[in-house]
C-alpha cells in the first residue's frame, strides 16, 4: 500500500525542472528582481488567457483582494457583502480596508455564495436612501459584493451581476482558487466584475514557488490606479498622489509563474480526469448516502482547485485515510462568522446554517494531476471499507 498525499508537488516539479531553472538562472544573472521583464509578461499573459484586458501582477493573493478594496475606495463607513465559508482572505481583508464584512449564506450544492440569499438580505435588512444601499442595522454604506469562486467552480455569476447593477454596487472577484474556471456563458472567473483577484499560492492549480498574485480588470483606469498603489502610491517616484502599499509580484515568481502557465490547461485536464474516476468510483460503490461527491454545475468549467465531498461521520472517517496514509484537508472547519476575531460583527451560530453544515461534512481528497489510477482507486477502497 503506497501512500497517497494530498498534494504532490514534487512530482509536478520533476515535470518543469529543466525548464524552470534556467529561468531562474537567467533572473539571477540579469539581477532585476523588481518589476521586470517577467513580470510585463506574466500580466499580458495572463489577461490574455483569462480574455480580460489587463493583468497587474500582486505579492499574493490576500494582497490583491486588499488592493481591489483600495482602488475602489472601499474604507470606514462601507460595508461589502461576501461568504461566511471561505478563506479568511476574504473577509479579513475587507475589515483590513476599514470596511464591515457582511456575511451572506452559500449555495448548499455548489458551496458559492447563494444570489437569492443576497437578495433576501437586501429587501429584508436594507434600503435604498439618496442613491446608496444603506444596511440599516448599521447604518453602513453596502458598497460592494465579494463572491468567491470557491473549490474551482464559479458563482453564479448573472444574478449577482443583475443585483450589483440594480444597486449601483462595485464586485470584486475573489477567484483565488479559480484560475482557467469559467461560467455557463464561457466566460472566465475573475471578469465579470470591476476586478478579479487570483492567488498563485504554491497548492494552487498554478502555483508559485512562494506568495504571488495577481489582479485583473477590464477598466484602464482601474488597472493604472492599482499598478501606482501596489509601489507605495507612488507616481512618478518618490511623489505619492495616493497612499498604497507594497503589494509587486516578485520577478523570479512570474519567471517560475510564466513556465507553469503553459502546463496549466494539461494540468487541470489531469484534475478534472481524476475527479471523473472518483465520481464513477464512488457511484459504482453504492456510496451515495454517505459520500456527496461535488456537482460540476452543466456548462460550467469546474477546474477541481479541491475535490471536495459531503461525508458521515468525517472525523472518524479522516482518522481512517490517515492511518491508510491518505492526505486529506477540511476546508473550511469554521466559518468566518464564528471565528473569535468576528465577534464585533453580532453573528450567532444558526445564523448561516448551509455554510455551518458544510463545516461539519466536508473533507478534500487527493486531486492533483500526477495521481495515478491505483492511488485514487485506493482512496475509494479505503472509503467504501470505512463506510462497510
Amino acid at each position: 500500500m503506497t501512500n497517497v498525499p494530498l498534494l504532490d508537488l514534487k512530482a509536478q516539479f520533476a515535470q518543469i525542472r529543466d525548464e524552470v531553472m534556467p529561468v531562474i538562472e537567467q533572473v539571477c544573472a540579469g539581477q532585476h528582481f523588481i518589476l521586470g521583464e517577467h513580470v510585463r509578461a506574466l500580466e499580458e499573459e495572463i489577461a490574455r488567457y483569462c480574455a480580460v484586458s489587463a493583468g497587474i501582477g500582486v505579492s499574493s493573493g490576500t494582497d490583491a483582494l486588499l488592493l481591489a478594496l483600495m482602488a475602489l475606495d472601499i474604507g470606514a463607513g462601507d460595508e461589502v457583502i461576501t461568504s461566511p465559508f471561505t478563506f479568511f482572505a476574504t473577509a479579513g481583508t475587507i475589515a483590513r480596508a476599514g470596511a464591515r464584512p457582511v456575511f451572506c449564506d452559500i449555495d448548499p450544492t455548489t458551496f458559492n455564495l447563494s444570489p437569492p440569499a443576497v437578495q433576501a438580505f437586501i429587501h429584508e435588512r436594507c434600503s435604498v436612501q439618496a442613491g446608496q444601499l444603506i444596511n440599516r442595522a448599521t447604518g453602513g454604506r453596502i458598497k460592494a459584493l465579494m463572491p468567491v469562486h470557491l473549490y474551482g467552480q464559479s458563482a453564479d455569476m448573472d444574478p449577482l451581476m443583475d443585483i450589483a447593477r440594480e444597486y449601483r454596487l462595485r464586485v470584486i472577484e475573489d477567484a483565488a482558487q479559480a484560475i482557467g474556471t469559467t461560467y455557463k456563458n464561457g466566460l472566465h472567473a475573475g471578469t465579470f466584475g470591476d476586478v478579479g483577484c487570483f492567488s498563485f499560492f504554491p497548492t494552487k492549480n498554478l502555483g508559485a514557488f512562494g506568495d504571488a498574485g495577481l489582479c485583473t480588470t477590464n477598466q484602464p483606469e482601474l488597472a493604472e490606479r492599482m499598478r501606482v498603489l501596489r509601489v507605495h502610491g507612488g507616481k512618478p517616484k518618490y511623489y505619492h498622489p495616493f497612499i498604497g502599499g507594497n503589494f509587486r509580484i516578485d520577478e523570479l515568481q512570474a519567471a517560475v509563474l510564466r513556465v507553469k502557465l503553459k502546463y496549466l490547461d494539461g494540468w487541470t485536464q489531469g484534475r478534472q480526469r481524476n475527479a471523473a474516476y472518483y465520481n464513477q468510483a464512488f457511484a459504482g460503490a453504492g456510496l451515495g448516502s454517505k459520500v456527496r461527491t461535488p456537482l460540476a454545475m452543466a456548462g460550467y468549467r469546474h477546474i477541481f482547485n479541491q475535490y471536495v465531498v459531503r461525508v458521515q461521520n468525517r472525523t472518524a472517517l479522516r482518522a481512517r485515510l490517515t492511518e491508510r496514509g491518505i492526505g486529506t484537508e477540511i476546508y473550511y472547519p469554521v466559518p468566518l462568522h464564528e471565528q473569535q476575531c468576528f465577534a464585533y460583527l453580532g453573528y450567532r451560530a444558526g445564523d448561516f446554517p448551509h455554510s455551518e453544515l458544510a463545516a461539519t461534512e466536508t473533507l478534500a481528497l487527493p486531486i492533483y494531476p500526477e495521481l495515478q489510477q491505483a492511488q485514487l482507486a485506493q482512496v475509494v477502497a479505503t472509503i467504501a471499507e470505512f463506510y462497510s
